[in-house]
């Protein structure tokens, strides 16, 4: 008789019913979570799409694999086919790991304004403060010793991770993920020069977060001048990012760790920014740009396509003297065309 699955194993069938694909091998075969090729146990499903890890794809310990079609042939395992091995990965991974289910309801040692709204099935953690007007929709989730300002909205099913700032009148759009740390519409870095000293200019707009967002550990998205600061619905932020003030980022971007934007940016629709790369301000990045990881731009980019402006890494002598020739290069080019 076939083994029927307890609440936690899943037989390849039953996720292929979910999400698609083909089943080559025994659709029986039952799996308990996801794993890495290399670290992989029987009872783990694992994901294959990159050609170098060949040899660990025969060794691996893994019950079964999700592979693309031109590569179902490696490997004798039971597989799930599809066309996008990876983000069907991503997929069983959520399935199978949901997020915990905090308890609905406020917690006694929540500070919350008596003119503030909350979901009655929202869960607000100890420590919370929530501010004159605020407005919390159900389902959402506000972890311990978060803040949110007078006149913050905070969105359906949105989930705020530990210490996450929402300053006064800032949107959060449904669904949205805020990972700890966070600060939502702080002041944009306004100053006007009078003299020697410098006068701060008032940050009178707001931050207004789409749907289906994520926002990284300790990123920070400044609030607009006189406008609000745009982030549209599906961008995903990684950790540590700064948006300046007045910024767009369009739908379904998403930027790597440690990138910098100053104010007034406009960033279309499914771009890609990789870590460490610097934009400077009152430029516009167009729909569908990738651009490198380390690399500044500080002119606008108007044609899609991938950018890259990261100077080779060499020793550092060598380094130095191909410097000094980049330096040159203008002169010789005035020399070459004298002669």
């Amino acid at each position: 008789m076939e083994e029927v699955p307890d609440s936690k194993s899943f037989r390849l069938r039953d996720i292929v019913e979910l999400f698609g694909g083909d089943i080559i091998g025994d659709a029986g075969t039952m799996v308990t979570q996801v794993a890495s090729i290399k670290s992989a146990k029987s009872g783990n499903l694992i994901f294959f799409g990159d050609k170098r890890l060949r040899k660990e794809l025969l060794n691996t310990k893994a019950s079964a694999v999700i592979l693309s079609h031109d590569d179902s042939s490696l490997t004798n395992l039971p597989k799930i086919v599809t066309t996008n091995p990876y983000a069907y990965f991503a997929q069983v991974s959520r399935f199978i790991n949901p997020p915990d289910k905090m308890p609905c309801g406020v917690s006694k040692y929540a500070v919350v304004s008596e003119t503030a709204k909350i979901a009655h099935n929202s869960s607000i953690g100890p420590n919370v403060v929530i501010s004159d007007h605020a407005h919390i929709h159900s389902n959402a989730n506000v972890e311990a010793g978060c803040y949110i300002g007078k006149k913050a909205t905070i969105g359906e099913g949105v989930k705020m991770y530990p210490n996450v700032t929402i300053a006064d009148g800032c949107i959060i759009g449904a669904n949205t993920v805020i990972q700890a740390g966070a600060v939502i519409g702080g002041d944009g870095f306004g100053l006007a020069r009078s003299g020697k000293s410098w006068i701060k200019i008032p940050q009178l707009g707001r931050v207004i977060i789409g749907d289906n967002c994520e926002i990284g550990a300790n990123t920070t998205i400044d609030r607009g001048a006189l406008d609000d600061t745009i982030i549209k619905s599906g961008v995903k932020l990684d950790n540590q990012i700064q948006i300046g003030h007045n910024c767009y980022v369009g739908e379904n971007t998403a930027i790597a760790a440690c990138v910098g934007i100053a104010g007034s940016t406009v960033i279309g629709d499914n771009c890609r920014i990789g870590g460490g790369a610097r934009i400077s301000g009152h430029l516009e990045i167009a729909n569908d740009i990738i651009i490198s990881g380390g690399t500044f731009i500080y002119k606008s980019l108007k044609k899609p396509g991938r950018y890259t402006g990261v100077y080779p890494t060499n020793p550092h002598e060598e380094w130095k003297r191909n410097a000094s020739l980049v330096r040159s290069l203008r002169k010789l080019v005035g020399k070459l065309k004298k002669n």
